[in-house]
């Protein structure tokens, strides 16, 4: 197997054709940006308390049926409780006055079993307000946003598989259909269940799409416009949708509404089929040599530059590779370590990442700004991990923002409550050293692994990172407990994350591997001598290629 890259050197490092697949490739992001966080306000609980019916009560009872606790020291009314409607019933009839001729502390306090009432100051309906998950059933919400995740690690599993399969393209255009349907469907659920359910679907096809085309775009693009689409591109095109989703949330008050609308979205994208190509890696791993010289050869005339005659001339004689799964992953234990080490990395990063995201409708003031802020706080992580990744090692520059996250939750704890602004600086600080690490792990782990084993290689590092996901909204929940206690959790993973990082192969400068036996080792007990994947090379009747042999040594532009 020849070298990609170098085959494709007279295309350029820019030109139309990248710039145009550049931009098409990245307006799929925003739809992942729409779809992914919306639960912040279609699950958001609005204040509540218990509703009283309408029975003969004086009005001095109906103000005072609600009793009174303290939550984080001050005194509100109770949202789960009320004093029994019978004995009050009697006591206003009776003419007592609450407070002044009886004792409300000594009333007997019942469930609402009435239901609730709830404030419409800033939503109009939730799934909260709609299906009563408050009080006894306030678990169903977290719940609810774990499914999500949960088809984040269906569809991370079954994505990758066919990718490798079928192509990068169709796996793309087909989950962005099943993520409008889903979500349209979602918009109609008659249930709370039912909703869970959908969730699980608008998961799955979306992080579909956002691996698929993730990967496309690496095998694609050129080097230079590699970095650019894997940092800037597609996490700031993210960001855009994100950014949109409280100012349409703002405007539309209604969760079935507001999915509806959102659902309609992924309409748009129906004419990039014809403008999005295939990815020519892909399909020289399959034997389709032709169909990827017809590929190049368009980019080459989109690009005006003149196309050898033979483009690949190693690939000739090729024919279809195997195809790779999750079982040759664990075959190599060079590629187990490094696979380790990857999924502690994003599992890690999720806990923060989402647990922060979907910490916002909790935070003190306007939950639509709240959520804006966290969106913009990410604009300039991008910017800056795209500056940095073109000059600086990944290992060190992602510990380095591991810590910067992890530390600043750890210290969030100590802020008093006087100081809310404060509390919420930090906060964004943290979601800025969440965001950086997020860009920089993904392009890392796809410089790491080869083409061959790419896709099926992102696909469990995102899945094992889904069970962090999951697990997010239960952190934040820990806070109903002790408001601390998520900022400890999840700045004591990152740190100790951090640490685990170092043991990953450094690929700044590094080609892109294409084949197994191209991976770098990983450091430390993992590791080996580099003579021993050449023996190992030679033994299975692959010889190094002189590229192979200096490619260590060569300093590259990526």
């Amino acid at each position: 197997m020849g070298d990609y890259d170098e085959d494709t050197a007279f295309l350029g490092q820019t030109g139309p054709f990248f710039w145009t697949t550049f931009f098409l490739l990245n307006t799929v992001f925003v739809s992942t940006g729409f779809n992914g966080l919306y639960i912040v306000f279609v699950g958001a609980a609005p204040k509540h308390h218990c509703l009283i019916p309408d029975v003969n009560l004086t009005e001095e009872w109906r103000n005072a049926i609600i009793p009174f606790t303290i939550v984080d020291g001050e005194e509100v009314q109770s949202q789960c409780s009320r004093y029994k409607l019978g004995l009050v019933m009697n006591l206003s009839t009776e003419g007592y006055v609450p407070g002044r001729d009886f004792n409300l502390t000594n009333l007997e306090q019942e469930g609402c079993l009435d239901g609730w009432n709830y404030s419409k100051d800033i939503y109009q309906s939730t799934i909260v307000t709609e299906w009563d998950l408050v009080c006894g059933n306030e678990w169903k919400v977290p719940f609810a946003s774990s499914t999500l995740f949960v088809g984040y690690l269906v569809g991370s599993l079954i994505s990758g598989q066919f990718s490798d399969r079928f192509g990068r393209k169709k796996v793309v255009f087909i989950s962005l259909a099943a993520q409008c349907l889903a979500v349209l469907l979602q918009s109609f659920s008659h249930s709370w269940r039912m909703f869970c359910v959908m969730f699980l679907f608008v998961g799955a096809s979306q992080i579909s799409i956002y691996i698929s085309a993730f990967v496309l775009g690496t095998e694609v693009l050129s080097k230079h416009m590699r970095v650019l689409f894997t940092t800037l591109g597609a996490f700031l095109f993210y960001c855009i949708g994100y950014m949109t989703l409280p100012w349409i949330a703002y405007g539309i008050r209604e969760w079935r509404t507001l999915l509806a609308v959102l659902s309609t979205t992924s309409v748009v994208y129906i004419p990039l089929w014809w403008f999005i190509p295939e990815s020519p890696r892909w399909l020289i791993t399959q034997g389709r040599v032709e169909e990827a010289e017809a590929i190049v050869r368009e980019a080459s005339r989109k690009n005006k530059v003149e196309a050898p005659p033979v483009i690949f001339k190693e690939l000739q004689a090729m024919s279809p590779s195997r195809t790779y799964t999750m079982l040759d992953i664990l075959k190599s234990k060079n590629i187990r370590c490094i696979t380790l080490m990857c999924l502690i990395l994003w599992m890690a990063i999720n806990i923060g990442y989402f647990g922060l995201s979907l910490n916002t409708s909790n935070l003190s003031g306007n939950p639509f700004m709240n959520c804006f802020l966290s969106a913009t706080t990410e604009v300039p992580a991008y910017i800056v991990s795209t500056w940095l990744l073109k000059k600086c090692p990944r290992r060190a520059l992602l510990s380095s923002f591991l810590v910067i996250g992890g530390g600043v939750l750890l210290l969030i704890q100590f802020i008093p409550d006087t100081l809310q602004h404060v509390a919420l600086a930090l906060e964004m600080t943290g979601k800025f050293g969440f965001t950086m690490a997020f860009s920089i792990v993904y392009i890392y782990t796809a410089e790491i692994y080869p083409t061959v084993l790419r896709n099926v290689g992102m696909g469990m590092c995102s899945s094992a990172a889904r069970i962090g996901s999951i697990t997010a909204p239960y952190v934040i929940y820990l806070g109903t407990y002790n408001k601390a206690l998520p900022y400890i959790l999840m700045g004591s993973l990152t740190i100790a994350s951090s640490v685990v990082n170092f043991f990953l192969p450094e690929t700044l400068h590094k080609d892109l591997p294409e084949r197994v036996e191209q991976m770098q080792e990983c450091q430390g007990m993992c590791g080996g001598p580099k003579k021993k994947i050449l023996v190992e090379n030679g033994a299975m009747g692959n010889p190094p290629t002189q590229h192979e042999a200096k490619s260590d040594a060569q300093t590259l532009t990526l």
